[in-house]
């Protein structure tokens, strides 16, 4: 296998992104080569730069401009886009350059607590209010069906009805930290 250039789409904080960078920064076969964020004042933008990875600010409105877009992910020469936490749907030509190689992390157990609306806090809100005995972490393969996509691996864990809302995302987030790059590697191996 080639080194393959993976870009990192972010809309927060990007402690899932800084993972990614941090995991792969020694490969000889993935290169972070890319964090784009639809917001400027994303922190994932300053964790990237930190670790000397390039950034690009692509607001959700210019989302839509394919040419912008597709020349961005060319110029960095990407093969492979991973969403960690970032919220704006996929346009359709951005799944069709990439068919089956943009990959995204969900804080939930997938079909459960899945689509428009359903990220971050009000995914472990909705857990909560549903009395689950259990929550996870979900890697699916990005499809024009938000969330719909293939999964591709889930890990659990298990919930007490004393959890907080807080408690349940601390539980979660350990498990995106613990396996989300060896995933991203796992799909990667396959994919080229």
């Amino acid at each position: 296998m080639n080194k393959v250039n993976v870009a990192v789409f972010v809309s927060g904080g990007g402690t899932n992104c800084e993972n990614l960078i941090t995991y792969f920064k020694e490969s000889e076969t993935v290169n972070i080569a890319l964090v784009v964020s639809n917001k400027a004042d994303a922190y994932a933008l300053v964790r990237a730069e930190r670790h000397g990875v390039p950034t690009a600010v692509v607001p959700k409105a210019e989302l839509h401009d394919e040419q912008k877009v597709l020349q961005l992910l060319r110029d960095y020469d990407i093969q492979f886009i991973v969403l960690a936490g970032f919220l704006p749907l996929v346009p359709d030509y951005l799944i069709n350059a990439f068919p089956r190689r943009i990959i995204n992390l969900h804080p939930a157990l997938l079909p459960k607590f899945g689509g428009k609306g359903m990220w971050g806090h009000h995914v472990h809100e909705a857990v909560k209010a549903a009395g689950e005995t259990e929550t996870g972490m979900t890697v699916h393969y990005v499809t024009p069906v938000c969330d719909g996509g293939e999964i591709i691996a889930q890990y659990h864990v298990s919930l007490s009805p004393t959890d907080t809302v807080d408690d349940i995302a601390e539980k979660e987030h350990q498990l995106e930290m613990q396996y989300f790059p060896t995933v991203v590697e796992k799909v990667l191996r396959e994919t080229f």
